[in-house]
């Protein structure tokens, strides 16, 4: 039975697409939560309000950490930047557009997009516009920045690079998509002189950032099924890079482990997931698409331990805190689980209007964004 959230994003899609899926299936209740003795204490830092938040889209829209300051930014183009050490707004920047995507930042610019697929530029010392560039359609991931590029995924499939300096478009790559997908693309991952990111046909893609072309792509997951919905094998969660393999999942496919030189397959594991991974304590942390937690040995693929008392509470991607892996739901709780055999050690009540956006983990703080726009910073003790 697939969870709530994956229903909805499935409908969501198939009406984005003109299929008209009105899903036969009920919605599932979440897992009540179960009571535990917490070890740990949550801590909160200090929080702010940033504008109206994410909005109702299910748009992913992580903030971005710098040096001394966190940026973000809400649906209605609000871009703040506050202090990391106490949360005091430094800046804040009212752009005239409907932002969709995350926030990236790095290198002196924050980048923000919006649903008619404008890129914009700030200085991130100031928040001054530095230019805006234009791309095929809307931006649904963060915008990813290295030294020369700004790279955005785009919702129909392209991905396109843009000059950090002057927005000047460099390159976009092309891929086919399916018909039907659920809504959401990969952020993509940037490694030297690399970009890696999946596509909603399956298929796991390195770059070329000199050129954009392709220099290698493996497939994670085979399109199967009698139905269109049966053969939706998204990958949406960001491919990651841990003690020299890459380490990506997809929806309705697997969960693998590629050696980054030609993509050679280390291991591969059955497993259903539209979320990004973690890692440590040698583990790969994956969210399944019912809401369950899995550990992997990082090395063999053996399952190291499991956690399904968070089922069909509509999870985002984990995190690693301390000796902990972290998760937030659907209605605004945070949960930490031991990286070491999955029990509970801590559970916060964050924010009643629930959490979509992944939580981030910078320098043992956790940044958490709610749906109603509450942005905190949080310790683990």
């Amino acid at each position: 039975m697939r969870s709530w959230r994956s229903i909805s994003m499935l409908i969501a899609a198939a009406l984005l697409s003109g299929c008209g899926f009105w899903g036969g299936e009920a919605e599932v209740e979440p897992t009540k939560l179960v009571s535990f003795d917490a070890e740990k204490q949550v801590d909160l830092l200090w929080s702010a309000q940033i504008g109206s938040g994410p909005g109702g889209m299910y748009h992913q829209f992580v903030p971005a950490v710098g040096d001394a300051n966190l940026f973000a930014a809400d649906s209605e183009g609000k871009v703040v930047a506050l202090s990391r050490d106490g949360g005091q707004r430094v800046w804040d920047t009212e752009l005239d557009m409907t932002l969709s995507g995350g926030i990236g930042a790095g290198f002196d610019v924050v980048v923000v997009a919006s649903e008619d697929g404008e890129v914009v530029a700030l200085d991130s010392d100031s928040g001054d516009e530095l230019w805006r560039s234009k791309v095929s359609s809307e931006v649904v991931a963060q915008p990813q920045v290295s030294a020369d590029l700004v790279v955005v995924q785009v919702i129909n499939g392209q991905v396109s690079a843009l000059d950090r300096v002057t927005g000047e478009h460099r390159w976009t790559f092309d891929s086919q998509i399916p018909q039907l997908s659920l809504r959401g693309t990969s952020a993509p991952l940037l490694v030297a002189n690399v970009t890696l990111t999946g596509f909603a046909n399956g298929k796991l893609v390195a770059i070329d950032n000199a050129t954009g072309n392709a220099l290698w792509e493996q497939r994670i997951a085979l399109a199967e099924g009698r139905s269109e919905l049966e053969r939706i094998v998204d990958i949406d969660g960001r491919p990651m890079l841990f003690n020299g393999l890459i380490y990506a999942s997809s929806y309705q496919g697997r969960l693998v482990a590629l050696n980054p030189r030609g993509a050679q397959m280390v291991w591969a594991q059955d497993y259903s997931s539209y979320r990004g991974l973690a890692a440590g304590f040698g583990n790969i942390y994956a969210i399944s698409a019912d809401d369950e937690i899995s550990a992997f040995d990082a090395g063999s693929s053996a399952s190291v331990w499991h956690q399904d008392a968070l089922r069909y509470r509509r999870l985002t991607s984990p995190v690693t805190l301390g000796d902990t892996v972290a998760v937030a739901d659907a209605e605004g709780y945070l949960h930490f689980v031991s990286q070491i055999d999955g029990h509970f050690v801590a559970r916060y009540n964050f924010d009643s209007s629930g959490v979509f956006s992944d939580p981030v983990v910078v320098d043992n703080t956790l940044y958490v964004f709610s749906n109603d726009g509450k942005l905190a910073a949080l310790k683990l003790n």
